[in-house]
């Protein structure tokens, strides 16, 4: 369906073909991006845990914490850390501070696939975005995709 170019009538109209349009860009590009050649060895799903854990200063993320950093519900994220550790790509060990909690971190083998994806996948989003944006359209989308992702209750 082709996005609207005239004003909506109101504000909750706006802000309602604002969401469908952000929306159905994401998933646009998010098709586009899981096609290509960087995903062939991981789902785009198992690298966001990969990427998420790459980006946890400590090493160890709590399941939990990880949770909250994917798109992902909690029973599939824990079935898709069960597979990834049996590749070897994560290890998991009990909180020590809480028997029920679990820690998450990138084995050396983990981290070398997600790094090698990633940079592959960087250039597919540059050959995606550069074409379509120029670079201020750019830093105004992360501006303001930002300043909307800030204004959510964490």
């Amino acid at each position: 369906m082709p996005a609207r170019t005239t004003p909506a009538a109101s504000p909750v109209r706006l802000a309602a073909e604002t969401w469908e349009s952000l929306f159905r860009a994401q998933v646009a590009v998010m098709r586009r991006l899981q096609s290509g050649p960087a995903f062939k060895a991981l789902a785009v799903n198992e690298y966001d845990v990969l990427f998420t854990l790459s980006r946890c200063p400590s090493g160890w993320l709590r399941l939990n914490e990880l949770n909250d950093n994917v798109l992902l519900s909690q029973s599939s994220l824990s079935r898709l850390v069960e597979r990834l550790e049996k590749r070897g790509l994560v290890a998991r060990m009990p909180a020590p501070d809480d028997g029920r909690g679990i820690l998450v971190k990138l084995t050396d083998e983990g981290a070398e696939l997600q790094k090698q994806i990633g940079r592959e996948h960087v250039r597919d989003i540059a050959e995606l975005i550069s074409p379509a944006l120029t670079a201020a359209e750019q830093r105004e989308l992360l501006r303001l995709t930002a300043k909307l992702r800030n204004s959510l209750p964490r």
